[in-house]
């Protein structure tokens, strides 16, 4: 009986890479684990969803047996791995063992969660994937007030989305600015003074520390003193890569699995990639490095061993009240930032002593400038 390449993950990740894989090799057996309903979707698309009035079932894209259909796979839902036996190269679900040909981690990242005192802790909805979109648009129903937890990337994208579904927000974080580790300051403004132009009220400085129910909803209650009345509460205050499982079959593990270029384990016979992978040395939780990595393991899994390369790698951020695109510099750089613009369009560009590109920050009409700049960006993984 032929051993299968199993993938555990079926998000944006793990059914790429089965998609890129069917495509050299059609024979070997393919078993695809998930421990959420398996629909394929798209998980940048759940920061759009309010504003296209638009249900879980409307953002999946097909159920997981179309998919096991179209990937000639086994696709196993609501199943979790309970451990990962490297030396037999075999898995196991609960008492029942699997064994593997190549194991695939594509398991993602999970939301950082805060302890929170008060009596409305599970009105804190995190928003990570179709279960959870669907778990909060039916909380959401007949409400209107939600506060949002952050003002990264995702809290900044359901601000927009949630506001166009008719929604008032506030946003909370502590920190000076939207965006602190994406954006410099002058593109920061832009994103933040276009949200507030559609009713957006920030909360810069202070944390949330308690949540409390009173008859017409919730109480935030937050640290500077301010008491915020809200209906529900969205935490985006970041993603960590899982690993818990990886650490525990004796995988290195950084800030997520650790791979190298050809998306290697410490261990082998044992890959990674997406949200949960540190490729050398980067985690970045995007849509293109996954792209490039689920195209490079399927080469190496069918037999041609290939490095991933990352290009430039700039991130469109779904913020249509003021349109962003951002390069950050890649880790271990530096240069200066120099702005040019006002208002809402803002072109920050950072370059290096050598006048060399580095990264760049992008605002409403200035967006357009993008492709021109890509060509002289450097690449994160040439």
């Amino acid at each position: 009986m032929n051993v299968p390449v199993v993938i555990i993950g079926t998000g944006l990740a793990g059914y790429n890479l089965a998609r890129e894989f069917r495509k050299l090799d059609g024979e070997t057996p393919l078993l695809l684990i998930t421990a959420d309903d398996g629909r394929s979707y798209s998980k940048p698309m759940l920061s759009t969803g309010f504003g296209k009035n638009k249900e879980a079932d409307g953002l999946s894209m097909a159920e997981p047996g179309a998919m096991a259909e179209q990937l000639k796979a086994e696709v196993r839902t609501h199943t979790r791995v309970s451990g990962i036996d490297a030396g037999h190269k075999r898995l196991w679900i609960g008492e029942e063992s699997v064994h593997y040909r190549d194991l695939v981690l594509a398991w993602g990242a999970e939301t950082v969660r805060v302890p929170m005192e008060g009596d409305a802790s599970d009105a804190i909805f995190p928003i990570n994937d179709l279960e959870d979109y669907a778990r909060f648009r039916a909380a959401a129903a007949g409400r209107r007030r939600v506060l949002i937890l952050g003002v990264g990337l995702i809290g900044c994208e359901f601000a927009n989305d949630l506001i166009l579904g008719g929604y008032e927000v506030d946003l909370v974080a502590p920190c000076e600015q939207v965006m602190p580790t994406l954006l410099p300051p002058a593109a920061a403004t832009a994103v933040q003074a276009g949200l507030e132009s559609l009713g957006a009220r920030f909360h810069l400085g202070p944390v949330l520390t308690r949540l409390s129910r009173v008859d017409d909803g919730l109480q935030a209650h937050l640290s500077d003193g301010e008491v915020l009345h809200c209906d529900l509460v969205i935490s985006a205050i970041g993603l960590r890569p899982r690993v818990d499982l990886a650490a525990a079959a004796g995988l290195e593990i950084g800030r997520g699995v650790v791979v190298d270029r050809q998306l290697k384990t410490s261990h082998a016979n044992i890959y990674a990639l997406g949200d949960c992978a540190e490729v050398d040395g980067l985690n970045l939780l995007y849509v293109m490095p996954l792209m490039s990595c689920a195209r490079a393991l399927a080469q190496t899994l069918t037999g041609t061993p290939t490095v991933v390369k990352y290009g430039p790698m700039p991130v469109t951020v779904k913020t249509p009240v003021c349109p962003l695109v951002v390069s950050p510099v890649p880790k271990g750089l530096e240069g200066v930032w120099s702005v040019e613009g006002q208002g809402a369009d803002i072109k920050a560009l950072c370059h290096d002593a050598h006048g060399n590109l580095l990264g760049y920050a992008l605002t409403g009409a200035a967006v357009m400038d993008k492709l021109a700049l890509n060509k002289v960006l450097p690449s994160l993984l040439a």
